[in-house]
């Protein structure tokens, strides 16, 4: 089955440049000129959605949100690109679910190559899952104490209430949890949770980090800061 992908931007000559040089690349390509038209097609049909910020009425970020929070498309790759460049807005950005940032004015082949490492990293996810399903029965709980993360289901409970965590936030959870009584520097937490493919910020960490330390209550004080070094999950209190 053919890539679909959809372009929303209210500059209908960058939708022509993307659409023209992705669909040399073989990917089935719709655009929208605006993110109310975007949201009146079937979102769920598309691979990938690469979506600018500033447009009116509906914003890129604000799209993004709907997207995120449609059961049917809360796992479909978002791409921004614009002319916002600034740290904060690419932290925006990132936190809100996205999975890489252009910046305008963009070079198209590194565009392109954004595009494949998404769609890469999207492949090797659903592998992943589908692997998980169908041997659910050799997925053990990661537990510790009364912090349990079930893999089969992708869910974390504390003291048996199911915590609600973002994608990224269950990830870095999972991933500390399974390496304890240890320090990581911020690259090697990149290099872990989100890969290599995807640019990512210190503050971008230091906010999943404090979000994830909240969401935990007592349990949040386990995750620790070396000044300096990076971060950690001590076991003892």
């Amino acid at each position: 089955m053919r890539i679909k992908i959809l372009v929303i931007d209210d500059e209908e000559a960058i939708c022509e440049i993307l659409k023209f040089n992705l669909e040399k690349e073989g990917y089935d390509v719709d655009c929208a000129y605006s993110a109310e038209e975007a949201l009146e097609k079937d979102l769920s049909a598309y691979t990938l959605i690469m979506v600018d910020i500033m447009m009116e009425r509906i914003s890129g970020f604000d799209f993004a949100k709907r997207v995120r929070n449609n059961p049917a498309t809360e796992f479909t790759p978002i791409i921004f690109c614009s002319a916002l460049g600034a740290e904060d807005d690419k932290v925006m950005g990132l936190n809100i679910g996205a999975d890489d940032y252009v910046t305008k004015p963009f070079v198209i082949g590194e565009v392109l190559a954004r595009v494949r490492a998404v769609l890469r990293r999207t492949s090797l996810n659903e592998r992943a899952a589908q692997a998980a399903s169908e041997n659910a029965d050799k997925e053990p709980d990661v537990v510790f104490e009364d912090l349990c993360i079930d893999l089969n289901q992708k869910i974390c409970y504390m003291e048996g209430n199911e915590v609600p965590l973002t994608r990224t936030e269950f990830d870095l959870l999972l991933f500390f949890l399974r390496h304890p009584n240890r320090i990581y520097s911020r690259e090697e937490i990149i290099t872990q949770v989100w890969g290599d493919d995807v640019v990512v910020t210190n503050r971008t960490i230091d906010t999943n980090i404090t979000r994830l330390r909240k969401k935990l209550g007592e349990y949040g004080n386990h995750i620790i800061t070396r000044q300096g070094f990076g971060y950690g999950f001590k076991e003892a209190r």
